[in-house]
């Protein structure tokens, strides 16, 4: 039997990222994102793997911190897992990267050919992003960056040169998510991904519960038009 069918959008979950170097307000910007998204303090896990650094900002609700003590993919899927089971509406995973150096360390620690290696290494991480994908919940993942550098040429010798920030992750994890925002040390946000098309081509604004009302909106409509995006709106 045909599966076509016409295209529906239907109530999508949002599977987005927050990726920013240390310090930038990853965690407390996720934190008001997933407010804006739920309304409901109770109804958002956060898996912390950042030594509980989502205590920190227990004034702001009544939220759920689910600690973990290793970073394997496979405790990652446990911990989504639980949040899911308790009826969680917004999962905050704080930080992926961790999952991403664990898996590195891993790699390092395996004898033999370490390109062949990689096959023991990639269904892991795989496994990973796609329970993330198929949770029954909206999902904010947050990412490390770091300052990447290229070699060129400059009169005959190689100069580093500063070419951005680079998440602390494998490459290309940005084209799993629906939507990724990146924010600096001032805790200005821009988007560098967007298929929802709120964000796509603003100026850099600061993060606060309304942008979380925005991607709800979004979510429960079954259409979505790329080209309307809220800069005249207050976030």
């Amino acid at each position: 039997m045909s599966k076509l069918r016409i295209s529906s959008k239907k109530r999508a979950k949002i599977k987005m990222a927050l990726e920013g170097p240390s310090g930038s307000g990853k965690t407390y910007s996720a934190l008001l994102l997933a407010y804006g998204i739920t309304q409901d303090w109770s109804k958002i896990a956060v898996i912390d793997s950042e030594n509980c650094s989502a205590d920190l900002y227990a004034g702001l609700g009544g939220y759920y911190v689910l600690p973990l003590e290793e970073y394997s993919p496979e405790q990652y899927i446990e911990a989504i897992n639980e949040c899911e089971t308790a009826g969680m509406e917004v999962i905050i995973i704080d930080s992926i990267s961790q999952s991403w150096d664990y898996l590195l360390d891993y790699h390092a620690s395996l004898l033999g050919n370490s390109f062949t290696n990689w096959a023991k290494v990639t269904p892991r991480q795989n496994a990973m992003m796609q329970r993330i994908l198929s949770c029954n919940a909206h999902v904010i993942c947050t990412m490390r960056t770091k300052q990447d550098y290229v070699l060129n040429d400059k009169n005959g010798r190689q100069i580093p040169e500063k070419v951005g920030l680079k998440a602390c992750m494998r490459d290309g994890v940005e084209y799993e998510f629906t939507l990724v925002l990146d924010i600096d040390i001032t805790h200005k946000v821009k988007a560098s991904k967007d298929r929802t098309g709120l964000f796509m081509g603003l100026p850099e604004f600061i993060i606060t519960p309304k942008a979380g009302a925005y991607i709800l909106k979004w979510c429960q409509s079954e259409t979505s038009n790329p080209n309307t995006n809220i800069y005249s709106q207050t976030i």
